[in-house]
């Protein structure tokens, strides 16, 4: 019989965080890989209705013969949503156990009289969880407007660019879309970073000041491009 010692335990719970860590990272990279193909793809819109409608049945078309229709694009949803299932699934389950090993205090443990609320988060890491929640509901929002269809607040149509113009045509339509895309862009920014510190690349202070401004140009890149078609559709630049 193998009986544990109190630090042997500690280092076993720490080695698994470190592996939950490290998984998280990697299916937050999926993602942001995701987004970045998606941005490519919104930015179509400013080449018109055709360029934009044949992108979209080009992506169901892709790897034929050899997969049937859509079938790569069904394959690229699945990596999609198990990448967004393993992602949560890690981020709640380091949670709990944050807040077991604090028993429910997190950082008010280290309260002191010039910090009453114990360690200070950055304002990306404090809107982590939240803001993950705001962008899950918007997903799920975008989804049934622009992809299955169902919701139409443009008005209904089998064109893509129509939906989409006709959408965010509306100013509460892409005001939502302005919100998700602060709060993605504050989980971007802290998540492109945690990213890398997990996966053990931010070594040193050069190379943590370096990953910090690729982080920030990361998330720049992805909300910009994810905020050009709206905007300019909102003021008749794309119609």
């Amino acid at each position: 019989m193998v009986v544990r010692t109190p630090a042997r335990r500690r280092s076993s719970i720490r080695g698994s965080s470190v592996l939950l860590h490290a998984v998280m990272a990697v299916a937050g990279i999926v993602m942001v890989l995701f987004l970045l193909a998606h941005m490519y793809g919104n930015l179509k819109v400013f080449s018109g209705a055709a360029a934009f409608d044949d992108y979209a049945a080009h992506l169901r078309t892709l790897g034929e013969p050899i997969l049937p229709h859509g079938g790569a694009l069904w394959i690229l949803r699945i990596v999609l949503l198990a990448s967004v299932l393993v992602h949560v699934v890690a981020a709640f389950m380091l949670w709990h156990r944050m807040r077991a090993a604090t028993t429910g205090r997190g950082g008010r443990r280290y309260a002191t009289k010039k910090s009453p609320r114990g360690v200070q988060r950055t304002y990306a890491s404090f809107t982590m969880r939240w803001g993950g929640l705001v962008i899950g509901l918007f997903v799920i929002y975008h989804l049934l407007h622009l992809t299955v269809n169902v919701i139409a607040p443009g008005g209904a149509s089998d064109s893509p660019y129509q939906r989409m113009v006709g959408g965010f045509s509306i100013w509460w339509v892409t005001l939502s879309y302005l919100i998700a895309l602060l709060a993605l862009g504050l989980h971007l920014r802290h998540g492109v970073w945690s990213a890398f510190a997990s996966l053990g690349a931010n070594t040193g202070v050069r190379r943590r000041r370096h990953l910090n401004q690729l982080a920030y140009l990361i998330t720049t890149v992805i909300i910009l491009g994810f905020l050009l078609p709206p905007l300019a559709i909102q003021f008749g630049m794309v119609t």
